[in-house]
């Protein structure tokens, strides 16, 4: 069991977008119910190779960011560092519809080249703004730039679309771009879920374990376990074991981390850092026996407690999606 698993490049990218909230929160809060519902953020999964991470956290691409976008988080901004993440599908149905979009640089034309990241040339995320609903989608890249993906979105309503990826532009960083989407209809928002040690998740039981803390690095332990034993053959999904997005509530800042180390289970383990106190929703999507589930977990960062933990969590059958699990579709 690993449990040290160390994110060098992103905590040195998170110091550096983050550094104005660095030193403002207090000790990492517990599992503790959050005050109010909220609309937490996201975060990412693990990584095999040391300090590795998805490429977006809110750093600069080929062109110098406006030094005024240095200090936010990554996902706040629809364009950053000259490149900008173009919605073509802005308002899709509620269901079963496609999205499509494309990079472009500073210029307006569309990225067609991107350094492979974790087995992709990009990350594709989507949350409602409530936090309920996750996908995690692996669009298909046409020729010209314009990427397409299939997505269920299950009611009407505010959601959030993060593109993470790093160009294939020489002295290119990693970037995190986020946009919003609007599905037409009438919209009931639904309450944060609760704060809870553990998500029951289509037979398997996932327990959160560690501290989230605003600007000092902590551990996130989560074990996996189905009928009450471990499970230890955990399968390698986008070359880790596990893989980790956390979403802060209220403006959905996106933190994307990786674990480089550790087997194929109980435990898969992060160390992230919170930009800030506040409540936040973490989404793990661990692998097992050819199917990815996702568990989802409401956490309180900053409230001067020991402890910082709380799920709730959902997934979906194969090739399906549910309501709060994430979607997983692959090009």
């Amino acid at each position: 069991m690993n449990t040290g698993v160390k994110i060098t490049a992103y905590a040195a990218a998170l110091a550096a977008t983050f550094g104005a909230a660095y030193g403002v929160g207090t000790g990492v809060g517990p599992v503790e119910e959050p005050k109010k519902a909220g609309h937490g953020d996201h975060a990412a999964a693990p990584s095999k190779s040391a300090g590795d991470g998805h490429a977006g956290h809110g750093e600069g691409a080929s062109t110098e960011a406006p030094a005024a976008a240095a200090n936010l988080p990554g996902g706040l901004q629809v364009s950053d560092g000259g490149y900008t993440l173009a919605l073509e599908t802005p308002t899709p149905a509620t269901g079963r519809s496609v999205l499509k979009f494309s990079i472009k640089d500073a210029a307006g034309r569309k990225v067609t080249a991107f350094t492979t990241e974790h087995g992709k040339e990009l990350h594709f995320i989507v949350a409602s703004r409530d936090l309920n609903t996750f996908r995690h989608l692996h669009p298909v890249k046409a020729a010209d730039g314009t990427w397409t993906t299939p997505v269920d979105l299950p009611a009407a309503g505010g959601y959030k679309a993060f593109a993470d990826f790093k160009p294939a532009a020489k002295g290119a960083k990693g970037i995190t771009l986020g946009a919003d989407i609007s599905v037409p209809g009438a919209y009931a928002p639904r309450p944060m879920p609760a704060v809870a040690p553990t998500a029951d998740v289509d037979g398997y039981q996932v327990r959160l374990g560690g501290t989230l803390d605003p600007g000092k690095a902590g551990e996130l332990r989560l074990t996996v376990t189905k009928a009450g034993k471990p499970v230890t053959d955990l399968e390698p999904y986008l070359g880790a074991y596990g893989h980790l997005v956390a979403l802060r509530d209220g403006d959905l800042a996106y933190l994307h981390v990786h674990p480089n180390e550790g087997g194929p289970g109980p435990d898969v383990s992060f160390t992230a850092t919170a930009p800030s106190a506040g409540t936040y929703r973490l989404f793990l999507d661990f692998q097992h026996e050819g199917k990815v589930r996702t568990a989802a977990f409401t956490v309180t960062a900053g409230a001067g407690k020991a402890t910082a933990p709380a799920p709730e969590a959902t997934v979906p059958a194969a090739g399906e999606a549910t309501d709060d699990a994430g979607e997983h579709t692959h090009g």
